[in-house]
């Protein structure tokens, strides 16, 4: 995954970034018009609503971005996900602690 930035604004969104996502399987490029100021959030709703539904869900990401912003994607795409740490459900956790014992 990767922007290509310094485009000229275009379309009816004024769209400036390309996002380059290319599929590991099939190895097929989608490329998604962008803003360069857009959050981790926007990106893993664009990459859920578009990429997810074509290749289905992907298990690693490589992007020479920052590792905040990879981690911040990873997070927005497990809450789109509805998953969870199970440390973070008491029912669970508790659960795991008598599976270990």
């Amino acid at each position: 995954m990767d922007w290509v930035t310094g485009q000229p604004p275009g379309g009816d969104k004024s769209y400036n970034t390309c996002l380059v996502i290319v599929e590991g399987f099939r190895n097929t490029p989608i490329f998604l018009p962008w803003h360069k100021d857009d959050t981790a959030m926007n990106t893993a709703l664009l990459i859920w609503n578009i990429v997810v539904s074509f290749t289905g869900i992907f298990t690693n990401i490589i992007s020479d971005r920052d590792p905040k912003f990879t981690s911040a994607l990873w997070t927005n795409l497990h809450h789109l996900l509805k998953q969870s740490y199970p440390s973070s459900q008491p029912t669970s956790h508790k659960l795991m602690v008598w599976l270990e014992e």
